[in-house]
């Protein structure tokens, strides 16, 4: 066993983490607040590009640095998750649209989809400004990508 925590791992195209439910990821209810599946979803997606190669640090390390701001987020709450629940947060990269990737999600239990989101995410300078993904990235991405691949 090792100390080092793990970056999940894949299932075909789909990443998928496991995460436990803390007392702090609960409202007083002992259900997960709503909020925490952000967080959640957040180490989804950082956690697939680790596992394929790409460290936010080493994004920053670059020529031109590039970071990521999630420009548009939906999602479906189906049922909750409780204090203790062994969950799954599964992670498919869909598509890189210009500055956009395109990102599908959802948090199982047991195999059971409790909660889904639609993410688009957008590679920025680090003023703020949009930027295409580097070559780098896209060379990495693109393996994980849907039939459709990249596009403008």
């Amino acid at each position: 066993m090792s100390d080092q925590p793990t970056a999940g791992r894949f299932e075909g195209r789909d990443h998928l983490l496991p995460v436990r439910v803390y007392y702090e990821d609960t409202d007083f209810t002992g259900l997960v607040y709503h909020a925490n599946y952000v967080r959640y979803f957040e180490r989804g997606r950082s956690d697939f590009l680790r596992a394929i190669g790409v460290g936010h640090a080493e994004l920053l390390e670059e020529a031109e640095p590039l970071a990521f701001v999630v420009s548009e987020l939906n999602i479906k709450y189906l049922k909750p998750a409780r204090i203790d629940d062994a969950l799954v947060v599964r992670t498919v990269y869909e598509q890189v649209k210009g500055v956009r990737l395109i990102i599908r999600q959802s948090v199982e239990r047991a195999g059971e989809v409790l909660c889904r989101a639609e993410v688009t995410a957008v590679c920025i300078h680090l003023d703020g400004r949009p930027r295409r993904p580097s070559k780098g990235l896209v060379e990495k991405v693109t393996p994980w990508l849907a039939a459709s691949g990249t596009g403008d």
